[in-house]
This record gives structure tokens, C-alpha cells and sequence, in this order.
């Protein structure tokens, strides 16, 4: 039973970054209602840069947050005005093939820049833990899904209580209703891309401390958020979050007790049963919810 509760909490922990990672995804949807295929490559692009922040200035890859979170979130700006933009009236189509696009070319200008090394952080406490009721638990994990836990409840707040926010759920509701109440469309979508790449630099921080980075290690955060994405619930906060854990703790669970070349298979597997069930997702509210806003 031990290892039972050590597996399970050890995927909830885990589930807290996928969460977050998740939730900048759905963030840019919901406002932009554009399905980013380059989202894990922010991932990447964030735990490269916290590498080389510890390892050319030895910065811890914590503090390391203070630089990778402002770059992220200019980042995000910039591919919103750049890339995204001049694409918005067009096709699903063209809108896939181009952030498809962009993945395929940041991946490949890590690989010329960096070549395909597995890059890691090591720091006096990567491999620390601490103990409760015979729980081991890792201490990066634990501090990657309290800052995860955080920093989603500060969003919430922010979109709840301030106008800036208020203007981001208005347009999830109805982009033409909420331009002629006055939203600056265009603005808040360069906001929400910002934010959403921001979120995504903050769960490759977290990351960095018990991950390997590598050029490649983006395609698998971006299956990864669509999984929780869709499975939460399109333009849902809280069921992202609760859907991350569930993906966390069964990725957790697969590759103990099943097989690590497995895990991602396993929660495939969940993934398309569920949606032929129940295809607003596990925590969608019915069909149609993807269109209520974040809540």
C-alpha cells in the first residue's frame, strides 16, 4: 500500500506542471481560438534558457524565473504580432501548418545551435527529499507543484478581479460583443499569448531541476497539453488543473507498475476512450462549454 500512496503522490506532484503547462495552451485558445502547435517548444526554449542561466552564470534555476518568465512573455508578444496575427482570418488549415511550421523550425535551430545533447541542471538539492508519514518526497517536485498551484490561482485571480482579465473572459464569451463594448481586441490577444508562453517558461523552470532538456523534448509537452486540455474541458480553468493530475498520476502509475516505454501510450489509450464517451472531456460541462469562457 505504500508504494500505491508513494506512486500516487509522487503523480500528483508531477500533474501540478503539466497543469500549468496545460493551462497557458488553453489560455490561447480560449482568447485567440488558435490551437498553438509550437506550445511545448516554449517549454523548451525555457528550460534551455534556465541551462545556460545556471550554467554560464551559475544562477540558480529557480531565480532563474526572474529572467525566463519577462523573455517568455515578450516572446509570446512577438509570435502573436508576428506569426499569428496575419493568419487569424484564415483557414484551421493554415493556421495548423503554420504553428506546425514554427515548431519544426525552432526545433531544428536548437539542434544546429546546441546540437542533440541531453543538457541537465545539477544543484545541492536535486536529488533531496524529505519524508512524511514514510512518503518520500522529492523536493523539486513538491516545489514545482506548489509554485504550479500558485501561480494558477493568481490567474484566476487576475482573471476574476481585474478589468485586464475581465477583457479576456469577455472575449472568450463573444470577440464582436466585447469589441464594441470597447476591448482593444487585438491588444489582449497579444496579452494573452504573452501570458500563456509565460506560464509555459515558468513550467520549464520548474521542470529543469529533475528534467533533461534536448531539442526534441517540446513535441512531447505539446501532445501532452492537448491531452489535459481536451480532456479538462476546452476554456476550462479548474478542469485543466484536475485533468494535469489525472495525467500526472496516471503517467505515474503506468510507468511504475506497467512499463516506462508505456506511460504515454497508457494515457493515449484513456484519452481516446474518453472522448468517444464523453466528448467534452472528463470535466467539461456539456457540449458547447468550450465556448462559456475560463472559468
Amino acid at each position: 500500500m505504500d508504494l500505491y500512496i508513494q506512486v500516487l503522490v509522487s503523480g500528483l506532484l508531477l500533474g501540478g506542471v503539466y497543469a500549468l503547462i496545460s493551462i497557458g495552451l488553453n489560455l490561447i485558445f480560449g482568447v485567440v481560438r488558435i490551437i498553438n502547435f509550437a506550445h511545448g517548444e516554449m517549454v523548451m526554449l525555457s528550460m534551455y534558457l534556465t541551462f545556460w542561466l545556471h550554467h554560464l552564470y551559475g544562477m540558480d534555476p529557480y531565480l532563474a524565473a526572474i529572467v525566463v518568465l519577462p523573455v517568455m512573455f515578450l516572446f509570446g508578444v512577438a509570435f502573436q504580432r508576428v506569426v499569428v496575427q496575419p493568419i487569424l482570418t484564415t483557414s484551421a488549415t493554415m493556421k495548423i501548418f503554420t504553428t506546425v511550421g514554427v515548431s519544426l523550425l525552432l526545433q531544428n535551430l536548437v539542434l544546429i545551435f546546441w546540437k542533440g545533447d541531453f543538457r541537465t541542471v545539477q544543484t545541492s538539492y536535486s536529488m533531496s527529499a524529505f519524508e512524511v508519514f514514510e512518503i518520500i518526497v522529492s523536493i523539486p517536485r513538491f516545489v514545482a507543484f506548489v509554485a504550479a498551484l500558485l501561480s494558477i490561482i493568481i490567474l484566476y485571480a487576475f482573471l476574476k478581479f481585474t478589468f485586464a482579465g475581465k477583457a479576456l473572459r469577455a472575449i472568450v464569451e463573444d470577440n464582436a460583443v466585447a469589441r464594441l463594448m470597447g476591448v482593444n481586441v487585438e491588444r489582449h490577444y497579444l496579452l494573452a499569448f504573452g501570458l500563456g508562453c509565460a506560464f509555459s517558461g515558468l513550467g520549464g523552470v520548474l521542470l529543469m531541476p529533475f528534467n533533461a532538456v534536448y531539442p526534441t523534448v517540446g513535441v512531447t509537452y505539446t501532445l501532452l497539453a492537448f491531452v489535459v486540455v481536451v480532456l479538462g474541458g476546452l476554456g476550462s480553468m479548474s478542469g485543466t488543473f484536475l485533468a494535469g493530475l489525472f495525467i500526472g498520476v496516471v503517467e505515474a502509475f503506468g510507468g511504475t507498475f506497467v512499463s516506462p516505454a508505456l506511460k504515454e501510450a497508457i494515457y493515449f489509450g484513456i484519452f481516446i476512450l474518453v472522448l468517444l464517451v464523453r466528448p467534452q472531456g472528463l470535466f467539461g460541462m456539456g457540449r458547447g462549454t468550450e465556448e462559456v469562457g475560463l472559468k
